[in-house]
């Protein structure tokens, strides 16, 4: 009986993307503020046209996976701000406005 660990390493995978981009957002929010926007459209790009280009599937998925959650990234650092104005997460005091 052979085992398939794909699956388990794409769940893995996916869960550790969707973890870094948290604080990537929160992180590019303070630092950048909301100009970040094309960072993460930039990496999208990138991702997507890396996975369409490389052979191995499960590389592709997680490529797949990346580009999407930079697509989400971009309306979730436009939300952060709205949070840092809310006082719910600190704003950055040497940051221009």
């Amino acid at each position: 009986m052979e085992l398939n660990f794909s699956g388990i390493v794409i769940g893995v995978a996916t869960f550790l993307v969707i973890g870094l981009f948290h604080p990537l957002v929160i992180k590019a929010e303070y630092y950048i503020g909301v100009k970040s926007w094309w960072l993460f459209l930039l990496l999208g790009i990138v991702a997507g046209v890396a996975s369409l280009l490389v052979v191995n599937l499960t590389l592709s998925i997680i490529l797949g996976v990346v580009a999407f959650s930079s697509f989400w990234s971009i309306g979730e650092v436009f939300e952060q701000k709205k949070r840092v104005e809310k006082g719910w997460f600190p704003a950055n005091p040497k940051k221009k406005k």
